[in-house]
This record gives C-alpha cells, sequence and structure tokens, in this order.
C-alpha cells in the first residue's frame, strides 16, 4: 500500500462544502443513520481513549450514537430513538473536529473547513503522527476500506482533481482487524450502562451543542467498559468522566480558540499564506502543539 498524502488530508478534512457530489458522505453509509454529521469519525478502542485521558487530552474526544438499523434493540431518550443493546445506547469515541483554514484535497486554496483536531493547517500534517497515542485506525487507513472493497478518501479525491493518491494498493498482510464486528462490543463500541442519565444530552449532542460534561460522560463510560462484554466498571468510568471534563489541553483550547474565529463552512479564510501560517502558530504552536516534520523527510 503506497500513498501520495501531501497537499490532501482529505480522510482529515470534511471537504463536502469544496465538493459535495466527489466527497460523498464520508463515514455515514452503514446500516445505522450516525446522530452527528461528522465526516469521517475515526474510532477509537478502548485502549486510546485511556491513553488520551492518561496524556491530558480528554477534552479532545467526542462520542457517536447511532439510530438503531431494523432488528436492532433500542431505546428512547429525548424522544430520540438509538441503537441500544438490551437498554443500553450503543456509540463509539473519537475525535473532535473543529473549523480550521486549511487549503485540502491539491485545491491550494484556504477555506473554513471542520477538520481534525490534530491536522496541522500549514504543512497539512498530523501533529500525533507516528506518535504513542496516534489511533490505530489511522496508521492502516485505508487498507480496511481497500479489504472491503469500499471506496477509500484517497480515490475520492483523485475523482475531484486532486491528483494521484493511491499509488498502490494491495493490503499489507499485517493489517488487524476492522474496528467492528463481534469483537467490537466494550472494546470499540461501547454501552452507556444508564440511559436515563443521559436526558438532555442526546438532543445536545444531535444539535451539535454538546458541552464538555455530555462528551465526558461517554469518555467515563468507554474507559470503564470491559472489552467483549456489557460492563462498566463505575469507579473507573465515574475516575474518567472527571479527567476529562477537567482536562485543559493545548488540543481543547485550540478547539475553543478555533470555534470562535471560524467562518461559515467552505469559506474563503481571507487570509494569504503568511497571515494564516502566523495564526497557526499562535493558536497551536505556542499553545504547546507538537510540531510536524514537513513534506521533505
Amino acid at each position: 500500500m503506497e500513498l501520495r498524502c501531501e497537499g490532501c488530508a482529505g480522510c482529515c478534512v470534511d471537504w463536502r462544502p469544496i465538493d459535495p457530489d466527489a466527497a460523498g458522505d464520508g463515514d455515514r453509509t452503514g446500516r445505522r443513520p450516525t446522530l452527528d454529521d461528522r465526516y469521517d469519525l475515526v474510532p477509537l478502542t478502548r485502549d486510546e481513549v485511556v491513553a488520551f485521558l492518561d496524556r491530558g487530552l480528554g477534552d479532545v474526544l467526542v462520542p457517536r450514537l447511532f439510530e438503531p438499523a431494523e432488528g436492532d434493540d433500542h431505546v428512547t431518550v429525548d424522544g430520540i430513538t438509538l441503537a441500544a443493546v438490551r437498554d443500553r445506547p450503543t456509540f463509539v469515541v473519537g475525535l473532535r473536529k473543529p473549523s480550521k483554514p486549511v487549503a485540502p484535497v491539491g485545491t491550494g486554496v484556504s477555506r473554513w473547513l471542520d477538520s481534525c483536531v490534530f491536522l496541522d493547517p500549514t504543512t497539512l500534517q498530523c501533529r500525533i503522527h507516528g506518535r504513542e497515542e496516534y489511533p490505530r485506525t489511522c496508521s492502516v487507513y485505508p487498507a480496511h476500506n481497500l479489504e472491503l472493497d469500499a471506496e477509500t478518501e484517497c480515490e475520492r479525491v483523485e475523482a475531484a482533481g486532486g491528483g494521484e493518491r493511491l499509488i498502490e494498493a494491495d493490503v499489507p498482510a499485517e493489517t488487524p482487524a476492522p474496528p467492528f464486528g463481534s469483537h467490537a462490543l466494550g472494546a470499540t463500541v461501547f454501552a452507556y450502562p444508564v440511559s436515563a442519565d443521559l436526558d438532555g444530552v442526546v438532543d445536545r449532542l444531535r444539535q451539535g451543542f454538546g458541552t464538555d460534561d455530555d462528551r465526558a460522560r461517554f469518555v467515563g463510560a468507554a474507559a470503564g467498559s470491559r472489552p467483549g462484554s456489557l460492563s462498566v466498571d463505575r469507579d473507573r468510568m465515574a475516575e474518567a468522566r472527571v479527567r476529562a471534563r477537567e482536562a485543559d489541553s493545548w488540543a481543547g483550547r485550540a478547539i475553543d480558540a478555533w470555534t470562535a474565529r471560524a467562518g461559515t463552512d467552505g469559506a474563503l479564510v481571507g487570509l494569504d499564506d503568511a497571515e494564516r501560517e502566523r495564526l497557526v502558530h499562535r493558536l497551536e504552536d505556542d499553545a504547546g502543539a507538537p510540531g510536524t516534520p514537513g513534506w521533505g523527510r
């Protein structure tokens, strides 16, 4: 598998405002519709959730809930029918995507687009690439798509005129199993233990107004989950919820700063490259963000 990622970031950015026909629906193509409209949410394992908490990055995590498919268990919260296991709403945890000034998929034009919290808008590289907390799903992309004969973001970018991206498509033999399947419960797909505790929370999440505490509830439940079961350790859940709610990382502060500054989705940024680079440096690098190596290495 060989990719040309320079100047792309198609898998890290919601580029539907640029070319909705080419970008498609990202990961919103499964049997269970998602409650949110985030593009290409990266599902984290329980161990990855805990690792982010251990590094003080609990404020970058966000839950995703689902509507039920035919035949699914379900539960109703805030008048919203949710996919469930027995009476417990199911969810995954991923990374937040604030709007940032980026010029992805070979466009060369900076626009306000929802982007992974760890994407450096200047280099279009991941600030945690190769680090211990780098998600497994990101590290193997797009191997699982290729295994399942599903369209990759690389191919979508190529179709939109973004240059050749998927150079060689052989799937590495050591590729781990996809994150979903019979093994996923408690490991990648979690079940919130008491649906009544989510009154008000689900409606805010659906509207995109989830609070720090709303997100922390699900992060805590994921961290307290036991792989292969519905069991949730209540002490671990409570401790993780507090850690997530109280997190104050450079990345969480950058999310707040970008959100306060962002223009309309897809709008031109209105800054030249030097001005944009200074802004990124002030909001992310000066706040403690790890640097990226550039594309010359």
